[in-house]
């Protein structure tokens, strides 16, 4: 089984869900809109990055190991990051915790990071 495979097919999957309710279920409302946009954008594009980190996984012997890592890190970010929009988008409210949002962005960079470090010790 190649679970960062499965992840990023549910990713995808969740990410074009909330793209599509973005456009249909959120017109009318910009704020909301331009957040669950924001949020199914990020998520693809690291569904697509978790797709990256698994291959590279898969192809490499020392950077195996640090490559699983920002698989990790790619999927914590996308919940925090994503998770974080959709749900201000879907909730209008502020997040109970401030600092989620950016902190999703700071594990996304640090899993774009990890993985530029694997691809240097294959």
């Amino acid at each position: 089984m190649r679970p960062w495979i499965f992840l990023a097919g549910l990713g995808g999957v969740i990410a074009v869900g909330m793209g599509a309710y973005a456009a249909h279920g959120l017109a009318g409302d910009e704020i909301a809109q331009a957040l669950a946009e924001r949020g199914s954008q990020y998520q693809l594009l690291h569904c697509l990055a978790l797709l990256g980190a698994d291959r590279v996984a898969s192809d490499s012997r020392r950077g195996g190991v640090i490559a699983h890592l920002s698989a990790l890190l790619f999927l914590a970010g996308m919940v925090l990051f994503c998770g974080s929009l959709y749900l201000k988008a879907l909730t209008g409210q502020p997040l109970p915790v401030p600092m989620v949002t950016p902190a999703g962005g700071m594990t996304l960079m640090a899993a774009w990071l990890l993985l530029a470090v694997a691809g240097l010790r294959r």
